[in-house]
C-alpha cells in the first residue's frame, strides 16, 4: 500500500470498514421486502424496486466515478459520496411515499461507487500485480460483510416493522468509517499515478480478455441478486412459512463469501482463473437445484453453496481483470461494476416477471440458464490457457 509509517493491518482495516459500510446500504430492504410490500400496498415486484433502484443507480454512475478515481485523490471522492449516501438514507427512513423511497434508494446507488469503485482503483493502483488476486479477494470479503450487515440491520437487529431505523444506523456507520479512512489511509490525498498507455472505455470494451471478465460479472450477479431478492417471498409462503427473523438469519450464509473471496484469489493464482470460474459456476448451479427442495436443512446447505459458488466466481473474475490491466484500473473496475450491477438490476427485474408468471421455479429456471455465462467463459479461459502453453 502507498505511504510509510502505516501498518498494513491498519490500512486493510480502514479499507475493509469503508467498503463494508458502503455495502451495508445496498441490501438493507431485502429481508423486509414482504413488510414493505404490505406497508406501502405494492406487490413483490414493486417492493423489489427498493433494491433494484439502488443497483441501477450504481450501474449508471460507475463510469463517472471510475474516471474520477483515475484522475483525483481518493479523499474528496469518499467524503462527498458518503455525505450523499447518508443523506439519502435518512430521507428513505423518513418518507411515507413509496415513490420517494425508491428515488432515495436510487440516489444512494448513484453515490455508492464513490466509496467502492474508487476504492477498488486505489487498491489496484497501490499494489503489485502479484498481490492483486488476494487483495481483490479481500475487497470482495468486505462487500460480503457489508451486504450481510445491511440485511441484518434491515430484518434482524432492528425489528422488521422498524426497518426505517436501519437506514439511520447504516448512515452513522458509513460516516464514521469514511471519516476514519479520510484521516488515516496512506496516500489518500495524492493523485493516482498515471501509467503509460492509459486506455479509454472503448479500448477496454474491445479488449476480449478484459471484456469476458465483465461478462462474467454480469451473469454471476444476475443470478445471485435475483435468487436472494425473491428468496424471502418463497420462504415466507407455505410450505415453509418462515418468519422474517428466520429468513434474515439464513442470510448469514452470506458470510461464507468472506472466506471464499481471498480463497478464490489464492486458488486462481495456483490453478488459473478458468478452472476457478468453472468450479464456482458448477457449485452455484448445483446449489440452485437444492433451493427447489422445500426443506429447511436442505435450503441452508443450498444457500451456503450458492454463496460459495458466487463469491468464488466473482473474486476470480475481479482478480483476473485487475491482473490484466496495467493502466486505467479505475475505468476497468468501473466497467466491471457497471456490467456487474447491470446484471443485478436486469436479473431482479426479469425475475420479477418470472415470479409473477411461474413463481420460484420460474425464477430459478431463468437463473440457471444465465449461469451458463460464467461457466462458458471459464471453459474458454481454460482452453485459451492451454493454447498459450503449447
Amino acid at each position: 500500500m502507498p505511504g510509510t509509517g502505516h501498518p498494513l493491518s491498519t490500512t486493510q482495516l480502514l479499507i475493509f470498514g469503508l467498503v463494508a459500510a458502503a455495502f451495508t446500504n445496498i441490501y438493507i430492504t431485502q429481508p423486509v421486502l414482504p413488510v414493505i410490500a404490505h406497508e406501502f400496498g405494492v406487490d413483490a415486484a414493486g417492493a423489489s424496486l427498493t433494491v433494484s433502484a439502488t443497483v441501477l443507480g450504481i450501474a449508471i454512475s460507475n463510469l463517472l466515478f471510475g474516471s474520477l478515481g483515475d484522475r483525483y485523490p481518493l479523499r474528496p471522492l469518499i467524503l462527498a459520496g458518503a455525505a450523499m449516501v447518508a443523506f439519502a438514507g435518512v430521507l428513505a427512513a423518513l418518507t411515507e411515499s413509496f415513490s420517494l423511497l425508491v428515488v432515495a434508494r436510487f440516489a444512494q446507488g448513484l453515490f455508492i461507487p464513490a466509496l467502492t469503485t474508487c476504492v477498488a482503483a486505489y487498491l489496484a493502483n497501490s499494489l503489485p500485480v502479484a498481490r492483486l488476486n488476494v487483495a481483490m479477494g479481500a475487497y470482495v470479503s468486505a462487500t460480503v460483510v457489508g451486504g450481510l450487515g445491511g440485511r441484518l440491520l434491515g430484518g434482524f437487529l432492528h425489528p422488521p416493522l422498524h426497518w426505517r431505523y436501519a437506514f439511520v444506523s447504516a448512515a452513522v456507520l458509513l460516516i464514521i468509517a469514511t471519516l476514519a479512512a479520510a484521516r488515516w489511509l496512506p496516500g489518500v490525498r495524492a493523485r493516482p499515478h498515471h501509467a503509460e498507455g492509459a486506455l479509454n472505455f472503448r479500448a477496454l470494451l474491445v479488449s476480449w480478455p478484459v471484456l469476458r471478465m465483465f461478462i462474467v460479472g454480469f451473469g454471476a450477479f444476475w443470478v445471485f441478486s435475483a435468487t436472494f431478492n425473491f428468496l424471502p417471498f418463497y420462504m415466507s409462503e407455505p410450505p415453509i412459512s418462515a418468519s422474517t427473523n428466520l429468513i434474515t438469519f439464513l442470510y448469514t450464509a452470506y458470510l461464507i463469501g468472506a472466506v471464499m473471496g481471498p480463497l478464490s484469489g489464492r486458488l486462481a493464482n495456483r490453478i488459473g482463473s478458468g478452472p476457478t470460474l468453472v468450479a464456482g459456476a458448477l457449485l452455484f448451479g448445483v446449489s440452485l437445484a437444492g433451493l427447489l427442495v422445500p426443506s429447511l436443512p436442505v435450503l441452508v446447505i443450498a444457500l451456503l453453496g450458492s454463496c460459495a459458488g458466487f463469491f468464488a466466481t466473482h473474486a476470480a473474475a475481479s482478480g483476473a481483470l485487475n491482473s490484466r490491466l496495467t493502466s486505467s484500473r479505475g475505468r476497468g473496475n468501473a466497467l466491471y461494476i457497471l456490467f456487474y450491477y447491470s446484471g443485478g438490476a436486469v436479473g431482479i427485474t426479469a425475475s420479477g416477471y418470472a415470479w409473477r408468471h411461474g413463481g420460484w421455479l420460474a425464477v430459478l429456471g431463468l437463473n440457471a440458464v444465465v449461469l451458463s455465462i460464467p461457466l462458458v467463459v471459464g471453459l474458454y479461459e481454460m482452453r485459451a490457457s492451454r493454447d498459450v502453453a503449447k
